[in-house]
């Protein structure tokens, strides 16, 4: 059904699709398992940020922009790095596309099993909080788990803010972690499920100034593990290197900062279209 992409059939690739930098943390856990695939960065910064935008404008937009990004980098696998996309638009995307497609969701199933207090944090954007298809994510495996919904739309710019070089202090990340834990049933949190690839990336904070020891999960790994399925089921042979990363972006990145988040890939920027 699959097949390696006409415009680079010596390379293998795949490109991880975000509105934002927070795809980097999906990145690096692919790069970690399989350092030879070239990986595509792209981002829909011309749109940003996918937190506050309505299902009815989004929906065309991401499909619009992956397949746009797709045939500029001739890509072997798509990965939409974004929870917010992947909620909204993986049907629409699998049947448009030729290439297969790993989605990003929360680890809601990971942490209904390894949650022995069965008091579970989801701590997400606003939208992927209040979208039917997390809440029936939840009904499908909280598994009689207790699913505290939190939504922290803060952290997506205190995780940019931590790529920009710039510290994350305690005062900065307070008001989230009195959500989490100050909360009716937050006592029992044992699990908090960072359900936005952006919050992976404050991770070591938010373990640092947390008021109690808890797990902290995200789905970048279980991501990686899927990506490589696919590199095996389409029978591509890495190389012991990758090739350089193309950073596409759907508006100029005039201030760096795109590139600067992604610069440990090295990247080539690209802007798919000059700014209107």
């Amino acid at each position: 059904m699959y097949k390696q992409s006409a415009l680079s059939p010596l390379t293998p690739s795949a490109l991880v699709f975000d509105s934002g930098v927070g795809a980097i943390s999906i990145a690096r856990e692919i790069r970690r398992l399989m350092p030879g695939l070239t990986l595509h960065l792209g981002i829909d910064n011309g749109f940003y940020p996918y937190g506050n935008k309505s299902e009815e404008e989004l929906r065309p937009r991401i499909v619009e922009q992956v397949k746009a990004m797709m045939a500029h980098c001739g890509a072997d696998i798509l990965i939409v790095g974004c929870n917010t996309a992947s909620t909204l638009a993986l049907p629409q995307l699998r049947s448009t596309l030729e290439a297969p497609v790993v989605g990003v969701v929360p680890a809601v199933k990971p942490a209904a099993g390894a949650s022995r207090s069965r008091t579970i944090a989801l701590i997400a954007t606003e939208g992927t909080v209040n979208r039917n298809y997390t809440r029936e994510l939840i009904a499908q495996f909280a598994n009689g788990n207790r699913i505290i919904n939190i939504a922290a739309p803060e952290l997506v710019q205190l995780a940019e803010k931590k790529l920009r070089g710039e510290a994350v202090s305690a005062g900065d990340l307070e008001p989230v972690l009195q959500r989490v834990f100050r909360t009716a049933g937050g006592d029992q949190v044992d699990i908090a499920v960072l359900a936005c690839t952006h919050f992976p990336l404050l991770r070591d904070e938010l373990q640092q100034f947390a008021p109690r020891s808890i797990q902290w999960v995200d789905s970048g790994e279980a991501i990686a593990r899927r990506v490589r399925w696919w590199v095996e089921e389409l029978q591509l042979t890495l190389p012991g290197t990758p090739q350089p990363s193309r950073l596409i972006t759907s508006a100029a990145d005039h201030s760096g900062s795109i590139a600067q988040a992604f610069q440990e890939f090295a990247p080539l920027s690209e802007p798919l279209a000059p700014d209107s």
